[in-house]
């Protein structure tokens, strides 16, 4: 039982970092939905970075 207490103490820390994240760089978001819309700039480099890696 004592090793089910040291995972139920690390399950609250989360594993990712999502300093670069998609949603990261938000530019605005839309009042009703609360949907968030990234800058022109970070379309532009999820574009190519998804030209770039096509199969």
């Amino acid at each position: 039982m004592a090793e089910n207490k040291n995972k139920e103490k690390h399950m609250a820390m989360p594993v990712e970092k999502h300093d670069t994240a998609a949603w990261a760089n938000i530019e605005k978001t839309k009042d009703a939905s609360k949907v968030t819309i990234p800058s022109e700039v970070q379309v532009r480099n999820a574009k190519e970075y998804v030209d770039t890696n096509e199969k």
